[in-house]
């Protein structure tokens, strides 16, 4: 064998064992964005942008993420449709929902175990009402599609009150929580860390959470197209997502002390918001997204979704699948 043909066949062999290695970034290359859309209440993204997290863990991929802030859930998810994201940061479980029903190709990439008690229908300390039945007749904020839209549904259902007995008013966090101080609406429904600083700041009182009534699963997802082309990169946020769920649980101070400045708020706010969210990131499946089809069932039922949902009917990420 010639000296020519010797280093044909040790380059190839090393291109060979570079591509069975992974995806890996040329000198000088650029890394390729993986854009990541979330909200103020996207806590585990939250510590993992702060951190500095995915910056490092990218980077032996040839990525790096870039970040978009969006006001809830539904908007981010239809961004994520649009191919404006790639990746969403946790939302309710109610707004994947909304985009099956748009059509929407979307990969579930896990879940956050059940926190009932993380979104409340609130009134002001001086409000006479008393229980979810006096919402009859009464103007209530909260943002369409969120998770507190499924609770306020089975609130009333429980009280014997439909939809139609109140006056809804779609409205964002910030717009709700306005709102809410100057009497423009008679309650509130929201998830925490807004629901904390009403409840510390403003004197909020609860009519009812969601213990028995939603459980408040949140869902990180991909774009599918996403999904297929970069498997690696969702076994690493699936990874330090895991982590970063364990810390926020672990290390409540420090945690609080991390998020206060980026949400604008006092760290104890923060703590007790994140003392009622699980943080369990776990793996999707099919059981455990039983709970999907009541709530599309119900926003169907309302006349809210323009077709039935079949909830199963989704892509789901299998962690150690592209390891």
């Amino acid at each position: 064998m010639t000296t020519d043909s010797i280093i044909r066949r040790r380059t190839a062999l090393g291109l060979i064992g570079a591509l069975a290695a992974g995806p890996v970034l040329a000198q000088g290359a650029a890394p390729q964005t993986v854009r990541i859309g979330y909200q103020k209440s996207s806590t585990l993204f939250a510590v993992l942008r702060l951190q500095g997290t995915l910056e490092r863990a990218f980077a032996p991929l040839g990525l790096k993420p870039t970040w978009h802030e969006f006001t809830s859930g539904l908007p981010l998810l239809e961004a994520l449709n649009l191919d404006n994201v790639d990746l969403s940061a946790d939302v309710a479980d109610t707004v994947p929902v909304f985009a099956q029903a748009a059509g929407a190709q979307l990969t579930f990439v896990a879940q956050e175990a059940p926190s009932p008690a993380a979104q409340a229908i609130v009134v002001r300390a001086d409000s006479p009402l008393r229980t979810v039945a006096d919402l009859r007749g009464k103007r209530v904020g909260f943002a369409k599609a969120a998770g507190v839209h499924y609770l306020l549904i089975a609130a009333l259902a429980k009280a014997g009150l439909g939809f139609q007995d109140i006056e809804p008013a779609y409205l964002s966090p910030a717009d709700g929580r306005a709102a809410f101080e100057r009497g423009a609406i008679d309650a509130w429904v929201v998830w925490d860390p807004f629901l904390s600083a009403a409840q510390i700041q403003s004197g909020a009182r609860v009519l009812a959470d969601g213990t028995g009534l939603a459980s408040y699963q949140r869902y990180y997802l991909a774009a599918t197209r996403f999904a297929r082309a970069r498997p690696e990169a969702l076994a690493v946020v699936f990874a330090e997502l895991e982590k970063a769920g364990r810390w926020v649980k672990a290390q409540p101070r420090e945690a609080a002390a991390l998020l206060a400045p980026f949400w604008g708020l006092d760290a104890a706010i923060v703590e007790q918001a994140n003392a009622r969210r699980s943080y369990a990131v776990r793996a999707v499946t099919r059981e455990r997204l039983a709970e999907q089809q009541r709530i599309a069932d119900a926003f169907l039922a309302e006349k809210l979704l323009p077709r039935r949902v079949d909830a199963l009917a989704v892509d789901l990420y299998k962690p150690g699948a592209a390891a």
